[in-house]
């Protein structure tokens, strides 16, 4: 078995992995993996934009205020303070990397930049590429990365395991990564990648659920392997639902971007009534948890399959310009926009729970640094503030690399020939497939109907039963037969969805994301804390 060796192992390329590749190249050679095309990734979708102070009539402290409300008691206010006084330095970077974020000449903002407002926030703030933001600064940051000499970039290489002290003939008093083991799924080979630095930005878990706004690739890679590295793990119970993706056979959850809120469209039932006032005084700008439970307390209660969004009263030349994207897939699927009604219904959308991290990006594990949706800063709290994330992933991921840049060198020589080779012997080629697409089908259906926008304690214990015979199965599978990409991506799923679960059902009160109708209110005396899990399952 061959082996790979580095400075830095960047396991994603989406705006923390690539952004962080980009400045680590300065302090050592980079190897970035990901496990599709080095395009896909969650922030190649985001569509709606970076939420920033710029504006000289907006003010960090009513930025920070209204990240805190969101998050329900929960944020780490450090960590907000840093993500809201450092965002604007880093969107200035993102210019100068050469984002193409849209201006208008009539705006005060710096360079003129166009800002957007989005549910829960008091300021236009949300800087934008039209509706394309995150597929623009993930080709910004490719072109970076690419040009690069430092930077090693591998596309269809799925990371199986990091490699630890469990893995190596001596032990450390302190659990230490030293890089991953690797599929290159074009080769049909194993190979380690030993690294001084490990950096896990492999995005979210959206493919837990039945119905997601995320990419395919969305299941929980990287947070799966931290957990049985022994990370410690945070605050999973709280997954955000988008309150609306397009109602359609054919969309796939196309996400119907929050900034068309902010922009003035408004939430209306079957017979046109406008009905978020009787839910929040900011009526559909309100925050994203309260608006996916009132459209899902409005969908159970009329018996319609989804509510409506309403942008009609907008000018219709400035709806196609400022929202290109979605006007076309909708006109795809014969709904115009400017004229139609569009049905909107929730799907999972963001993981504010994560790998646990210091404001660093510093894991519960030596030389194992995490960034962006993969990680728990302690920004989000029990509930995201919009537009949020794209910005946490690039401040964390700048201190990140600075913080391991200025570690890397004095970290001893990489163990290349102490990394035992993997080892599949025992192991057989199967074509069983209908096993694990049926695990597979059965572990997302499990989520979305036991552990959604409304739980109970029943509904929890159920899923937590059914996952349990799922893990087992899947865990069977992965030890007799050769290792597969699907093989890896249910295995991460289970363990993922087993996370969400336990943190949901130790959890005894409602609080943001995570409502239970056997705990509906919020229990500040007992429960304004983290949910923090370790390998085997631990809760503090």
């Amino acid at each position: 078995m061959s082996k790979t060796t580095c400075d830095f192992l960047v396991i994603g390329t989406g705006i923390a992995g690539l952004s962080f590749a980009i400045r680590a190249a300065r302090f050592g050679t980079v190897v970035v993996i990901t496990k599709k095309r080095d395009s896909e990734s969650n922030t190649n979708h985001a569509q709606g934009g970076i939420a920033c102070v710029l504006d000289p009539h907006d003010t960090p402290e009513s930025h920070i205020q209204d990240t805190l409300a969101t998050g329900c008691g929960l944020c780490n206010e450090e960590a907000v303070e840093l993500l809201v006084r450092e965002g604007p330095q880093r969107v200035k970077e993102l210019l100068e990397w050469g984002v193409p974020f849209s201006t208008d000449p009539s705006s005060n903002a710096f360079r003129h930049l166009e800002l957007g407002r989005e549910g829960g926030h008091t300021f236009n703030r949300i800087v934008h590429a039209r509706d394309l933001t995150g597929k623009e600064i993930e080709t910004s940051l490719l072109e970076q990365a690419r040009r690069h000499r430092n930077i090693t970039l591998h596309e269809n290489h799925y990371a199986i395991d990091l490699i630890t002290d469990h893995h190596l003939p001596r032990r450390s008093k302190r659990t230490t990564c030293y890089g991953a083991y690797v599929l290159d799924t074009t080769r049909r080979r194993i190979f380690a990648i030993a690294s001084r630095i490990t950096f896990l930005a492999t995005g979210g878990a959206g493919q837990v659920y039945l119905h997601t706004t995320n990419p395919p690739i969305a299941t929980g890679d990287g947070l799966a392997a931290a957990y049985r590295a022994g990370a410690e793990i945070a605050n999973m119970e709280f997954i955000q639902f988008h309150p609306t993706t397009l109602y359609h056979p054919g969309a796939d959850s196309f996400l119907i971007s929050e900034a068309l809120r902010g922009y003035g469209a408004v939430l209306r039932d079957r017979a046109g009534n406008e009905f978020m006032d009787r839910y929040h005084p900011m009526k559909s700008l309100a925050p994203r948890d309260v608006v996916a439970r009132a459209v899902d307390n409005e969908i159970k209660h009329s018996g319609q399959p989804c509510v409506y969004l309403d942008v009609r009263h907008a000018p219709a030349s400035k709806t196609r310009r400022r929202f290109p994207n979605i006007y076309a897939r909708c006109r795809g699927f014969g709904i115009d926009i400017t004229r139609d009604l569009i049905p909107v219904v929730p799907a999972a959308h963001y993981l504010c729970g994560g790998i646990r991290v210091d404001t660093n990006g510093r894991t519960s594990i030596a030389n194992l640094y995490a960034c962006g949706e993969v990680a728990c800063t302690g920004v989000h709290g029990a509930n995201r503030l919009a537009s949020n994330s794209l910005l946490e992933a690039v401040v964390f991921s700048r201190r990140a690399a600075h913080d391991a840049g200025a570690r890397v060198r004095g970290i001893r020589r990489i163990l290349r020939n102490e990394i035992p080779a993997w080892d599949d012997s025992g192991t057989i080629d199967t074509e069983e497939w209908v096993l694990l697409s049926h695990n597979f089908r059965e572990a997302r259906s499990v989520m979305w109907d036991y552990v959604g926008i409304v739980r109970s304690d029943v509904r929890l214990e159920r899923a937590r039963r059914r996952l349990r015979l799922l893990e087992k199965e899947t865990e069977d599978y992965y030890r007799r037969t050769k290792i597969t990409p699907e093989l890896l991506e249910l295995r991460n799923i289970v363990t993922t969805a087993t996370l969400i679960v336990v943190c949901a059902i130790r959890r005894h009160e409602s609080r943001g994301l995570h409502y239970t109708t056997d705990y509906p209110a919020p229990n500040d005396r007992r429960w304004k804390k983290d949910s923090i899990l370790k390998n085997p399952l631990r809760t503090e």
